[in-house]
């Protein structure tokens, strides 16, 4: 499947030869537009995977545009402008661009800066979902833990008594050992 891009560049000439070369390339270009704003509606709407954006666009400026994207974890960003400036760069870095680049651009420039800020954008989002599943187990064995402490202070259970009946019942439930235990400090199961 094509990695999907939008493209927000106000210059059309370098937007429409943007956009052959990422065709060319066997990416499918899914939205473009000359103006800030409505290229963060072009992300929201189409999803793609990639938004190559200008800094300088009227509407919503391209480092604005990405601190929209990137805190909506809309796509990964790739800032593409005429600017080098060191202040640009490190803005453009702290709005959550994975890459820039500096105009004109080459194909065997703008290819690898591409795939350089995709795979970090994967990366990203493979660590958020790691850390969201670990937040998940700690929360689940913190839900435990209490229930297991409400079973042995009020029903004189040992700890791996506890631990059984939780698990059993959320069996026999056909429930998570989280809901059950959510379920015994609610009291609303009882041995």
């Amino acid at each position: 499947m094509a990695v999907r891009v939008v493209i927000a560049e106000d210059e059309a000439i370098i937007r429409l030869d943007l956009k052959e070369i990422l065709e060319e390339e066997g990416y499918e270009v899914v939205g473009e537009t000359g103006r800030g704003d409505e290229a963060v509606t072009l992300v929201r709407d189409e999803k793609p995977d990639l938004a190559i954006l200008d800094i300088r666009m009227p509407g919503m400026d391209g480092l604005s545009a990405a601190r929209e994207i990137t805190a909506e974890r809309g796509a990964a960003v790739l800032i593409l402008t005429a600017y080098s400036q060191r202040n640009l760069i490190e803005e453009a870095r702290d709005a959550g661009a994975l890459a820039y680049l500096v105009k004109p651009f080459q194909r065997s420039e703008l290819i690898p800066a591409i795939e350089v800020a995709l795979g970090r954008h994967h990366e990203m989002r493979a660590l958020e979902s790691e850390v969201s599943s670990l937040e998940d187990q700690l929360e689940t064995r913190r839900l435990v833990d209490r229930a297991k402490g409400i079973l042995m202070d009020d029903h004189g259970m040992k700890e791996a008594e506890a631990f059984s009946f939780i698990q059993r019942h959320a069996m026999q439930a056909r429930v998570t050992m989280r809901v059950m235990a959510q379920q015994i400090i609610d009291g609303t199961v009882r041995p």
